[in-house]
């Protein structure tokens, strides 16, 4: 049984529609999951929802709802936004199904019972809003917490701890000894400095069950419901469980429930994820891991956030972006395609719609949409449809962009590769107005040279087809359909020169990415 190469997001929280941080954060996965697709390596793609906790039974109670009933709607809702950005996932994950509480249950069992876990009384403060404990530390220097925090109340209770800070060092070791695990390097270098100046504090990973009902109960303690991280973290080892991942079986006491499709996934090769849960993705995940015997995931993929027109997205003041009324309005690739090539993996990014719809119009109308275009409409006019003789000016220019967006690709550099496309996209643009074969064409005697030319252009096109098949999969099926051609553009090693044959009838012409008026 050969391994999958396995990319996840980080699980949604129910409390509300997703928004274009979480659209980006799913694109990123998407666009690497059918990369290594299109190398010839099966991936596996997951994402999902975080449906438990106080926010959502309260905002259940709310509406008069049920909790699950509550998470039920919601996550209908976020499926459909997945089909809306045209992900490729191959499974959703609700913390809310059985196939994630048995994991989430058989790790708390077998942790309690190798006296990772105590019992300890906490006297401070808690914030409902962010559903977390806080210290003198989260004092501002008046004395007065944060805004954000909402109403913090003084409490006391009793709940499990999870030994964090025995483990410390080991952490900062093994991020010393590998540079990848966390990129880029900024948030690295962040994690390393956090580590290095401050003590971890145990992690607190129960609430009481006559607080908070809506969570899976500690099975060793009745009493009490799993909190937060030993849930949510847990799914990126629940899915390969239960679809009977020999690695994750082999840590657990008891036998559990799993699908027959006995696939390979664990360990997990990229967590997607953004910039504000870092310490909880590459501190408590790590330490989780080590204290269950399971390798680490071999790499924690930080992006930054998007703010709209220079300031935070806030729902309040109207300062946000609806992906799906983008998506309705301009069509899933032109959304795609406007994220992944403006943000970077990483820092953080703005959007404009003057911006968005300037790289709509130049980029996707006047650049790839027109080449395409011409190429054809000139194939049709003089060439009767038919594909010219196998020609090569432009092999050497194609075979450069081909191997730079590999490289790119391979390394997650989404933003390069597209540019490096581009590059190419651009190259066979100004090879139109060099050659000017709309006047060759009125000169018999240039036959020959015409022939070239077109052979060239469409060879481009095909190519470019195959290159944006993990950003544009509807615009690259398009750009093969209207060549004529039957297959999916799907596999990257069909992006070498020449694989249009003499005498090949082309499709109909028809605009990829209609102008609009801005």
């Amino acid at each position: 049984m050969s391994k999958r190469f396995y990319v996840t997001t980080a699980i949604d929280y129910v409390n509300g529609q997703p928004h274009l941080g979480h659209a980006y954060e799913k694109l990123i996965a998407d666009v690497i999951a059918r990369t290594r697709r299109s190398l010839g390596q099966e991936a596996f793609f997951l994402t999902g929802l975080d449906e438990h906790g106080q926010k959502v039974q309260q905002a259940a109670l709310a509406e008069g709802k049920t909790p699950q009933a509550y998470c039920d709607d919601l996550a209908a809702s976020w499926k459909s936004f997945a089909a809306k950005l045209e992900l490729t996932n191959d499974d959703f994950v609700r913390t809310t199904e059985s196939r994630h509480k048995e994991v989430v249950q058989g790790l708390l069992s077998r942790l309690h019972a190798k006296g990772h876990f105590y019992r300890d009384v906490y006297h401070g403060f808690y914030s409902t809003r962010e559903e977390t404990f806080l210290t003198e530390k989260d004092r501002r220097p008046d004395g007065t917490f944060d805004p954000a925090y909402g109403e913090v109340v003084e409490l006391e209770e009793e709940n499990y701890y999870f030994k964090l800070k025995d483990h410390q060092q080991w952490l900062i070791d093994y991020l010393e000894r590998n540079p990848a695990f966390v990129s880029p390097e900024i948030h690295r270098n962040w994690v390393l400095g956090f580590l290095k100046n401050n003590v971890l504090e145990d992690l607190c990973i129960t609430r009481p069950a006559n607080r908070l009902e809506w969570g899976i109960p500690v099975p060793f303690d009745p009493d009490y419901v799993t909190y937060v991280w030993f849930d949510a973290l847990v799914n990126y080892i629940s899915i390969p469980a239960a679809h009977g991942d020999p690695a994750i079986l082999g840590a657990f006491d008891s036998q559990l429930s799993t699908l027959n499709s006995q696939l390979s996934l664990w360990p997990a090769d990229i967590h997607i994820l953004g910039k504000d849960i870092v310490k909880f993705h590459a501190v408590y995940w790590p330490i989780m891991l080590k204290a269950m015997e399971l390798p680490l995931p071999r790499q924690i993929l930080v992006h930054g956030w998007w703010q709209k027109d220079g300031d935070k997205m806030s729902t309040s003041t109207g300062n946000v972006v609806d992906p799906v009324a983008v998506i309705d309005e301009w069509g899933a690739d032109a959304f795609r395609f406007y994220v992944l090539r403006e943000l970077d993996i990483g820092p953080d990014g703005n959007w404009t719609d003057a911006g968005f719809k300037e790289r709509y119009n130049s980029a996707l109308a006047n650049g790839l949409g027109n080449l395409l275009n011409r190429t054809l409409s000139m194939l049709k006019r003089y060439r009767n449809g038919r594909i010219p003789r196998l020609a090569d000016e432009l092999a050497h220019d194609a075979g450069k962009a081909v191997s730079e967006t590999r490289a790119f690709l391979e390394q997650n550099q989404l933003q390069a590769a597209l540019r490096s496309i581009w590059s190419l996209v651009d190259r066979a643009n100004k090879y139109i107005e060099v050659t000017a074969p709309f006047k060759l064409a009125r000169d018999p005697a240039n036959g020959k040279r015409l022939d070239e030319i077109l052979y060239n252009l469409a060879e481009v096109c095909r190519i470019l087809a195959v290159l944006l098949w993990p950003f544009l999969p509807s615009t690259a099926s398009k750009i093969y359909a209207q060549l004529g051609l039957s297959a999916a553009p799907d596999k990257f090693s069909a992006a070498s020169w020449g694989g249009l044959q003499a005498e090949h009838i082309i499709g109909t012409p028809a605009a990829l990415f209609p102008k609009k008026d801005v």
